[in-house]
């Protein structure tokens, strides 16, 4: 009995050591960062055969659980295990910075970090680095591959990082795919995508789904426990853009990156590393738009002078091709041209719409009205052929057609005080563009424009490539930072979906890169799509969405069923709701001259801010916004509803105290929906102070806006306060 008691109590010994050593090992792997205001906890462990993992936790909520990390190479062995932490960094930071233009004039940078170095001993020592940081609304991290002997240059055959989700959540979704991202918007639990993807890929030209399962970022989730969730990327950098497989069972996410013309990932030299992953979670959803995560994990800028760079309200020789059936790009009749052919020898349509009588009609317009700029799309030769051949000579950007004259075009809008905004198609042949593109951005100087629209339709030559891989994400860092030399501002379409590359490329005010008003001559746009981008594409920057189309029944032009699926008040309202620097009136202006009283909004509303306040939102229901003009006192508040009626509660308390304030409001009419009577409104003007509270009716389909303006007491006497 004796030598059994000494074998278990050696037994026992030799346990508790192993578990002694066991926990030691664990706490030596194990690291945990929480965020600022200990909301959110971050934990980097390694799991058996040594894999990198992670988890994140919400006010002890699960938000990912475990997940793996890694690579998968083509030519060198992969980075999925066999790792030891070599060391680990923690770090704090808390300041605040100013962009050059944005929804805030000062931006807070709090976050704790942890930068993990791992060995693989099996590689000789080769190493990698994951950096870590957990602000107050989300975590970014990224992998950094530091110079060393037995890494330098590696192509990527997949990265493996996943986002292991705890449940079947509500999402917001567009199909994967490595060339468009203008689909409209699914919603539906994650389990249900599988049965749902064949209906939400619908059919867009230059389209390339992906065969597995996936859908693209940002994506927007809600958990049954209230959790807002939404996974994106930040600062895009000579890397391919990420989607994510979905596992519908297991509701595990995994990044899919968009390959090359041979079915490689991204080629790598180091010192290299790759853009943020990020989450951004609350459980509040006004959190997820107010979030400056994705802003916050870019490099600042590196220009010297960003004083030219300066927010745009522009019109534009633009919807009238969409709708109208008066106008189109092309000049001539022949659809077999090139750009070495006479082009007065052609047969003129008599339906060009960029003609130096139309270019000035708009200036003129513009200039009575206080617009910055007119867009001019059609000035160039190409256009009888542009579309769907994959040809690559088909534009050269500086040669104009016979009935457009663009000196007399260039002087005539310096004498009203207009600029003129270029427009460069490329009809997705980036080779083409990037050979002229510095003779395409001397000629805009020297005519006196300082900002273009590139356009990317089509399928992208180099052939084989695609809109979201690595070479074109490289191009389109590329025009950017070239046309700040030339100091001339972007807006980019068809672009890769943004990631707060702005801050970094500031002349880069917009892109579109999702589905915009023009779709609304095209089908038209589902009364909750503009409720759903804001917490979908614009997480990622500013979006071109060419609101204030005023004429929402277009059988008025040509017959037929097509409507725009708004009111007249909603399109006002997105000035406020859809943040961009650059903001079009897009429709034709004759119909501005129909309705001067609600056309002041979008002549008054401020294009940059010193603040926001984001008072009401629910993903795929409703936005509130208010916004402070930058240097004014000033303010403009936007609401916008699904299809179905709801009252919008908005408050004013970040107005100064004490004092009065005349608020202009422009609300649906009580009769009003997307589909009947989408024209008529309402305009009131009330007192407001910072203890006011407006409650409004949004229309099916509709929303409101409001002025608030500093005005005298002569101007203030008779009005009702709310």
């Amino acid at each position: 009995m004796q030598q059994n008691a000494n074998l278990i109590g050696r037994i026992s010994q030799r346990l508790s050591l192993f578990l002694f050593l066991f926990l030691i090992t664990v706490l030596v792997q194990a690291q945990t960062i929480t965020s600022p205001d200990k909301n959110l906890s971050m934990t980097f462990e390694l799991a058996a055969n040594g894999v990198p993992t992670y988890q994140l936790t919400y006010k002890k909520k699960p938000v990912i659980k475990q997940s793996k990390m890694g690579f998968e190479m083509k030519d060198v062995p992969s980075m999925m295990n066999g790792f030891a932490v070599a060391k680990t960094e923690q770090n704090s930071v808390n300041d605040t910075w100013e962009p050059v233009w944005g929804e805030q004039k000062t931006i807070r940078n709090n976050y704790n970090e942890l930068l993990v170095t791992l060995n693989q001993k099996e590689h000789k020592d080769r190493h990698i680095r994951i950096r870590f940081r957990l602000f107050n609304d989300g975590l970014g991290f990224r992998y950094e591959f530091p110079q060393q002997p037995e890494l330098k240059y590696f192509i990527i055959k997949e990265e493996h990082t996943e986002f292991n989700l705890t449940g079947d959540h509500k999402i917001f979704w567009i199909p994967g795919d490595y060339d468009t991202n203008e689909y409209a918007y699914t919603t539906s639990q994650i389990s249900q995508i599988p049965g749902l993807m064949e209906k939400a890929t619908i059919d867009v030209h230059a389209q390339h789904p992906i065969k597995t399962l996936a859908v693209q970022t940002p994506s927007m989730m809600k958990s049954s426990d209230g959790l807002y969730i939404n996974i994106h990327e930040a600062a895009l950098l000579n890397y391919p853009a990420m989607n994510l497989n979905v596992d519908p069972k297991t509701f595990k996410f995994s990044t899919h990156l968009t390959p090359d013309a041979v079915g490689n990932k991204g080629y790598l030299q180091t010192d290299a590393q790759t853009p943020w992953r990020t989450i951004v979670v609350s459980d509040r959803a006004t959190d997820i738009l107010a979030s400056k995560l994705i802003l916050n994990l870019n490099e600042p800028t590196a220009y010297e002078d960003v004083s030219w760079i300066k927010p745009v309200k522009y019109i534009g020789i633009w919807w009238e091709y969409f709708v109208a059936g008066k106008s189109t790009w092309a000049y001539g009749k022949e659809t077999n041209v090139k750009l070495t052919d006479d082009y007065t020898k052609l047969t003129p349509s008599g339906r060009h719409g960029a003609t130096t009588e139309n270019a000035k009609k708009h200036i003129d317009f513009a200039a009575e009205h206080g617009f910055d700029a007119v867009l001019i799309e059609g000035w160039n030769i190409g256009w009888e052929d542009w579309f769907g051949n994959w040809k690559e000579e088909v534009f050269d950007f500086v040669t104009a057609y016979p009935d457009f004259d663009v000196k007399e075009v260039q002087k005539y809008a310096e004498s009203k005080g207009v600029r003129v905004m270029m427009h460069h198609e490329t009809s997705g042949a980036a080779t083409n563009y990037e050979r002229r593109l510095h003779e395409a951005f001397q000629f805009m100087q020297d005519h006196g424009y300082n900002s273009v629209k590139t356009g990317y339709v089509g399928k992208i030559i180099p052939r084989g490539e695609h809109h979201d891989g690595q070479w074109m994400v490289n191009h389109y860092n590329y025009v950017a930072n070239t046309a700040a030399k030339y100091k001339i501002m972007i807006n980019s379409h068809e672009a890769v979906r943004p990631t707060g590359l702005h801050r970094t490329f500031p002349n880069w005010l917009a892109q579109e890169s999702a589905r915009g008003t023009e779709f609304e001559a095209m089908g038209g746009l589902a009364p909750d799509h503009a409720t759903i981008l804001p917490f979908t594409r614009l997480m990622g920057g500013p979006m071109d969405y060419t609101p204030g189309i005023f004429q929402t029944d277009l059988s008025y032009y040509h017959g037929g069923e097509q409507r725009v699926n708004t009111t007249l008040v909603k399109q006002l309202a997105y000035y406020v709701t859809m943040y961009s620097p650059l903001q079009m009136a897009a429709d034709i202006p004759d119909n501005y001259t129909r309705f001067p009283d609600a056309f002041q909004f979008i002549k008054d509303v401020a294009l940059d801010w010193d603040d926001t306040w984001v008072l009401e939102a629910e993903p795929g229901d409703y936005v509130t916004i208010a916004r402070k003009a930058k240097g004014k006192n000033e303010w403009y508040i936007g609401g916008i509803t699904d299809e179905n009626t709801r009252t919008a509660n908005i408050r004013f308390d970040y107005l100064p105290k004490g004092k009065n304030y005349i608020a202009t409001i422009y609300a649906d009419a009580k009769d009003a929906s997307w589909n009947k009577n989408p024209q008529k409104y309402e305009i009131r003007k009330v007192l407001v102070n910072s203890k006011s509270v407006l409650k409004q009716h949004l229309a099916s389909g509709g929303g409101v806006a409001v002025s608030v303006k500093e005005g005298s007491k002569q101007e203030q006497k008779g009005l009702k306060k709310l």
